[in-house]
């Protein structure tokens, strides 16, 4: 039964082959072959490119960008949550189920999830736009503090 359409099969991708070579042939026979080395440089705005085109793109924004995405796409999965809450605790209720609380007890959890990541992502430092070099050590120290000294007498104040 399944080999009846065996012959349309064969036909449909020869025909698709055809007409991919078809299409190759006849770009390669009408395509101007002259290569003119105005049309090979780089415009930009009328204006001749001045510097490297490889921009130096900093990574915190791909970091904020993939945080955003993530936490973006995990809050889309609560709107049909809440729009469907008190149509799926009526179900719940009409099938006596024990725990009618079970889909509140799963988004809280998973709202928990949520903020662990985002705790973690925190604590780690992505979220800071200007993020510090010193290590530990170099943040707890203070400098000591200097004597301030009365201008008219010359002594030190405490």
């Amino acid at each position: 039964m399944l080999f009846q359409y065996a012959h349309a099969l064969i036909g449909l991708i020869f025909g698709m082959i055809f007409v991919a070579l078809q299409v190759f042939v006849l770009v390669r026979l009408l395509s101007p072959r002259v290569k003119d080395p105005m049309k090979e440089t780089t415009y930009e705005c009328g204006e001749p490119p001045v510097g490297d085109a490889w921009v130096r793109f900093d990574m915190r924004f791909y970091t904020m960008a993939l945080i955003f995405i993530i936490f973006e796409v995990e809050a889309v999965f609560l709107f049909p949550w809440a729009a469907v809450y008190n149509d799926l605790l009526a179900v719940l209720r009409d099938a006596n189920h024990a725990t009618p609380l079970f889909p509140f007890i799963e988004v809280f959890l998973f709202i928990v999830v949520l903020g662990v990541g985002l705790i973690y992502v925190w604590k780690k430092g992505d979220m800071d736009w200007v993020k510090s070099t010193l290590n530990e050590q170099e943040r707890a120290w203070t400098p000591p503090a200097k004597a301030v000294t009365k201008p008219d007498t010359g002594r030190d104040v405490a």
